[in-house]
Formats: C-alpha cells, structure tokens, sequence
C-alpha cells in the first residue's frame, strides 16, 4: 500500500498481471456480461484501495479541481470517509485529472476489464467470496441499511481491495456495448453512455456480482454511484517496487 502525497491522496494498493476469465457463462448471467473470455493484464497498476470518499473529494475541490457536486449531502448520511457520491462521471473525470496534476503520476479510472480482475482477484465465482454473499460482506440490500458507509467496514477480497462489491456502483472508463464480443471494451473521448461497475447500497444480491456491468448517462448522477482510481506503473515516476 501507497500515498503519493499525504492524507488528502487516496490509500493504493499493487495488483499484480495476470490472466483471467471475463464476464459469465453463456445462459448464466446477463446478456450483456457474455462471451466469457479470457483477458490479460499485462502488467501491475495501482488500483484504490477504497472508493473516493468525501475527504479526497473535498481536497480537490478545496484546490479548485473539482466541482461542489449537486446535492451531495441531501439524503443526510454523512461525509468524511464515506464514498462521494452524486458524481457524474465527468466529474469522476475531473477528479482524476486534478490527482494526476497534484501528484506528478499517471493517474485515471480503471477500465471495465482492469476492474473485473481487480475484483475477482483471482476468484471465478459470482463473487470475490464465492457462490455467495451475505450481508456480512458487503453493503447491499439485504444488508437493509439504505445507506452508504464509510469505506472499509466489510472485508477486503484477495487484492487488499475494500468494497469492490456494495456500498456505491463505481463508474469506470468504458463506453458502453451490449456485448463483450470481439476486442476488449474500448474507451472512446465521446460516448453517451458509461459502464459503472459492483452494484450498491440499494441493489439486489443480483446486481452485487463481479461479472455485473450497468450502465448510466454521463452527466447522471446518484446517491449510490462513486468511483475508484488507478494509477499505472511507470518506471522511473517512483512507482513502488
């Protein structure tokens, strides 16, 4: 684990590259998450170790890189170390660029097949905990709270990665396709729809799955979407050995 600047830069942790099989089985999830295919990570990123909170948001916009975001405190849960929320993924974006130009390093939001090996973290099942979920692992809604926590309160899955699954939908970088088929997910300047990712507070165990893909209009926002960032690796930028 790693901060490029002191408390106001998110916690990183290093996953490793690896192979791994993307998306569901024919017949056994949605539409959308098939063919299953093998992928490649070709070499190790930095991923958040928690989602953004409110206290990282709140650095960028005290330095002018982020925007005040539209009614962020009206569903009255609390700031602090909860994941921001009401961020479209524009947004997202801007927060991205601004830790990047804080830091000096490459930062971004990952892509749909970076966060689906992020999240499984070398597990095949319908979650980084097996077969099954529980209420014990993560914010959803049998969890019955209807509310965001604070980051980090469920364990982590193997990566060291807290709340890939629950709590808030995570926007990532892709456009959205109705298909995995061909070529991995690609992430054009300009699309009208964006892939989020991990379901959230309010979503059915259904939707709380590694393969699970949603979707969502740029500029929308809500009180269970936020995000993670990624960080490559690039030698000589004090990467982490």
């Amino acid at each position: 684990m790693f901060r490029d600047c002191e408390a106001v830069c998110p916690e990183m942790v290093v996953i490793p590259s690896g192979v791994f099989l993307m998306g569901s089985e024919s017949g056994a999830g949605e539409p959308d998450e098939s063919p299953q295919r093998a992928m490649t990570i070709a070499a190790p990123i930095a991923v958040g170790r928690f989602e953004v909170t409110f206290e990282e948001w709140d650095a960028c916009m005290a330095e002018s890189g982020c925007a005040a975001p539209w009614e962020q405190d009206q569903p009255g849960w609390g700031r602090g170390r909860r994941p921001v929320i009401q961020v479209d993924w524009n947004e997202a974006q801007a927060y991205v660029r601004w830790l990047a130009a804080r830091t000096g390093q490459p930062y971004r939001l990952l892509n749909e097949v970076e966060w689906e090996y992020a999240a499984r973290a070398g597990t095949g099942g319908l979650h980084y905990t097996g077969e099954a979920i529980t209420p014990k692992d993560a914010n959803y809604q049998v969890s019955g709270l209807r509310q965001t926590v604070p980051v980090g309160q469920y364990p982590p899955n193997a990566f060291g990665l807290y709340d890939m699954l629950g709590n808030v939908w995570e926007w990532v970088a892709d456009c959205y396709a109705p298909t995995f088929a061909g070529a991995a997910p690609v992430v054009p300047d300009e699309c009208g729809l964006r892939v989020m990712r991990g379901g959230g507070g309010a979503s059915p165990a259904e939707d709380v799955r590694s393969a699970r893909r949603g979707q969502m209009s740029i500029g929308m926002r809500t009180n269970d979407l936020g995000f993670r960032v990624a960080r490559d690796l690039v030698a000589g930028s004090g990467a982490p050995e």
